[in-house]
Order: C-alpha cells, then structure tokens, then sequence
C-alpha cells in the first residue's frame, strides 16, 4: 500500500506516527509489525484492521466520516426503525 501511493518509508512513519527506523527494519530484517504498530499503519491509510486483513483488496472499502456516522447512527436503531430507514433510503 506504500508503494501504490508512492510514500517513502519517511511519509509513512510521518503519517503513522511510528519512528523511520521502526519501519527500516520491518523491510530490512523482514519483521513483522506488532498489532498497535499495525493499527497506527492502517490509520495512515485510512483503513481498518479488518480491511488491511482482506484477501482481495478490491473488496476493501473506505468509508467516510458521514458514512461511518450513517452507520454507527443506524446501529442503534430498533428492526422495525432500521427496516423503515432503509426503505427510506430505497426511495431517495
């Protein structure tokens, strides 16, 4: 994903948060990062864990912040209030 976005391991520990080196030494000693270190990465990107884990990336998804609003708004909503949302949704 790095390299799609044509970052240098310099922009990526910018982005995430992490140190050059600690990213340096991943490519260079073909270590693999621990799961907060992973998570600061995906955050870089603008992904979730879950996403990064996705087999076929064309599957991978990024929402924005209206649409994880949108769905963290119907996730607390009733089946009768959610089923009525979505209808609604249909007709627009």
């Amino acid at each position: 994903m790095r390299e799609e976005r044509h970052w240098t391991e310099y922009q990526l520990a910018e982005y995430s948060g992490l140190t050059q080196s600690t990213i340096s030494s991943w490519y260079r000693k073909g270590m693999l990062p621990s799961i907060p270190s992973l998570v600061k990465i995906c955050d870089a990107f603008g992904i979730s864990l879950a996403q990064f884990f996705l087999e076929d990336s064309d599957k991978a998804m990024v929402l924005n912040d209206k649409q994880i609003l949108l769905l963290t708004e119907a996730a607390k909503l009733n089946s009768y209030q959610y089923e009525a949302l979505i209808n609604l949704i249909k007709t627009l």
